[in-house]
């Protein structure tokens, strides 16, 4: 990370709205929850996602705007797929789904979001259509698996955070760049983290 981008950052950081603030704060507490498996993961959740519904309108970023409505929602699905959807254990164990389920998620995200990028292209002033249905459906799919449990989603977080990264950075985000790199350096601990927890129920 250079200089000047580490010093607008923390330019931006001194003359940042709470609403941001409130959405990169409780957005790390969600990632670092998450990796340690706690419930409360979701509690935080809901608060980045509904606090970022309008930070993002504010800048154009429609999908991104939908995708926090959707990361809402999900919020209470993951509180009760963790809590109540555990069968005979205590809490839901990590699991591994196969490739070719992956694979189909794929391409189902890339015909969507190329067609959602034409619509958007066609009827909004949106920034970088594609790019932003790419990582919003791609995100949708991802958030499906984190409340899942499913080990793979941490792959998913890597491509998704690395280009969200650069799409904040193009609309003056800072602050929230700074966030998707932090989640990018959290990933490999929930990689771990993850791992070991599989390898102990097996």
């Amino acid at each position: 990370m250079n200089s000047g981008f580490l010093q607008t950052v923390l330019d931006q950081a001194a003359a940042t709205a709470w609403t941001e603030w409130l959405a990169v704060l409780s957005g790390i507490a969600y990632l670092l929850l998450a990796v340690r498996q706690n419930i409360w993961c979701w509690f935080f959740a809901a608060v980045s996602s509904a606090t970022y519904v309008y930070v993002f309108l504010s800048v154009q970023l429609y999908m991104e705007s939908v995708l926090n409505l959707f990361y809402l929602a999900m919020a209470f699905y993951g509180f009760y797929v963790w809590t109540f959807a555990t069968g005979d254990r205590a809490e839901r164990p990590v699991e591994r789904w196969p490739l070719k389920v992956h694979v189909i998620a794929v391409v189902l995200i890339a015909v969507a979001a190329n067609a959602s990028a034409v619509l958007l292209t066609r009827y909004t002033d949106a920034a970088f259509p594609l790019v932003d249905s790419l990582t919003t459906f791609a995100a949708i799919w991802t958030t499906f698996l984190v409340a899942r449990k499913v080990f793979e989603n941490w792959w998913y977080w890597l491509v998704i955070d690395s280009v969200s990264v650069v799409l904040f950075v193009s609309r003056d985000l800072y602050l929230t760049a700074l966030l998707f790199l932090v989640y990018l350096a959290i990933i490999p601990f929930g990689m771990a983290a993850w791992r070991r927890s599989m390898h102990a129920d097996a």
